[in-house]
């Protein structure tokens, strides 16, 4: 295909998240949102008026579209994102991949079949701090990191499981700055799922992480612990910050001595941008190129191993000791 291909895009599923993709894709340049669908068709035709699109059924989508966003809550994934598969139209499915490793790799396996794009959508692989750290990361002898997403809901009736929810953001930019999967995983948490930490062991790396809904400050933070320095990614702020040697001194101050330390912090540049453009800027390029996704289902489905593995330590006690998944 051409740079200038035009392509016709659809939304299943406008809530929240899926409206915003419609709001994405009916601002991108050679695309067409040409549609959207949801079970609420009061919302399906507000959404479609809002961004010059039909509200219509998903045959009908399928019938005109080249690809579509699949935004529908977990349970449905396998069935939607089948039917879309077997009408030959490529997909970007939020995450997770699916309810089970095994949905998420019959999903994999039909879009390999059939020639077609699948992405998983895990948008903060495309958050420009993370891309910035993602170029840093393979000069760095990364001993640990550390991830803290924290915070109350926009919405403060949202109620599900943070592991699933939360915790399965830095799953993914973990595996993927690690380029491995964890080979040890405690974990525990609250027994209403609105709080969890997991500690992690990779090959000679350790990753602690905590989701939690019920701190009373918005916080989405990373941090990389390296020999070489201290690197802190923000989420929200989309910055980068590098902690270099520090320099410890005795200072002399009208006889007086004084001990200080200094280090050195470097700013790398980061580019700006919405993540979610940058999701679906790449999934279009996919499709236009024939290539694989930036975050392919086999990246979908090692994150949801592992969220699995965690919440099943956080489910099985509310108040345990911390218990041991091996590999």
């Amino acid at each position: 295909m051409t740079d200038d291909t035009q392509f016709r895009a659809g939304v299943i599923g406008v809530g929240s998240m899926g409206e915003n993709h419609a709001r994405v894709y009916s601002e991108l340049p050679n695309v067409d949102l040409v549609g959207v669908c949801d079970r609420d068709r009061t919302v399906a035709r507000r959404v479609a008026g809002e961004f010059g699109a039909a509200a219509v059924t998903i045959d009908t989508l399928l019938d005109r579209c080249d690809l579509v966003t699949v935004a529908v809550p977990t349970h449905a994934h396998v069935d939607v994102v089948s039917t879309c598969l077997e009408a030959g139209t490529h997909v970007l499915v939020e995450k997770p991949i699916a309810g089970s490793v095994a949905d998420g790799r019959a999903l994999a396996a039909k879009a390999r079949d059939a020639g077609l794009v699948l992405q998983v959508g895990h948008i903060e692989r495309f958050n420009p701090a993370v891309q910035t750290l993602t170029e840093l990361i393979d000069d760095l002898d990364v001993i640990a990191v550390e991830a803290e997403r924290l915070g109350p809901p926009v919405d403060r009736t949202a109620r599900g499981n943070v592991v699933f929810d939360l915790m399965v953001h830095d799953v993914d930019v973990v595996g993927a700055i690690l380029d491995e999967q964890p080979s040890t995983i405690t974990g525990t948490g609250t027994d209403d799922g609105q709080y969890a930490t997991a500690t992690m062991q990779y090959d000679g790396v350790i990753a602690s992480l905590t989701a939690s809904r019920l701190t009373q400050k918005k916080v989405r933070k990373l941090t990389v612990t390296a020999r070489e320095c201290l690197v802190e990614v923000d989420y929200l702020e989309q910055s980068v910050l590098i902690h270099r040697d520090s320099y410890p001194e005795y200072l002399t101050d009208d006889g007086q001595n004084r001990y200080r330390h200094e280090s050195v912090v470097e700013r790398p540049r980061v580019s700006n941008g919405e993540p979610l453009r940058h999701e679906l800027e790449a999934f279009v390029e996919a499709v236009r190129t024939d290539s694989k996704a930036e975050v392919p289902p086999e990246d979908g489905i090692a994150a949801l191993e592992t969220i699995q593995r965690i919440d099943s330590l956080v489910a099985d006690d509310p108040s345990p000791p911390e218990r041991e998944v091996e590999a």
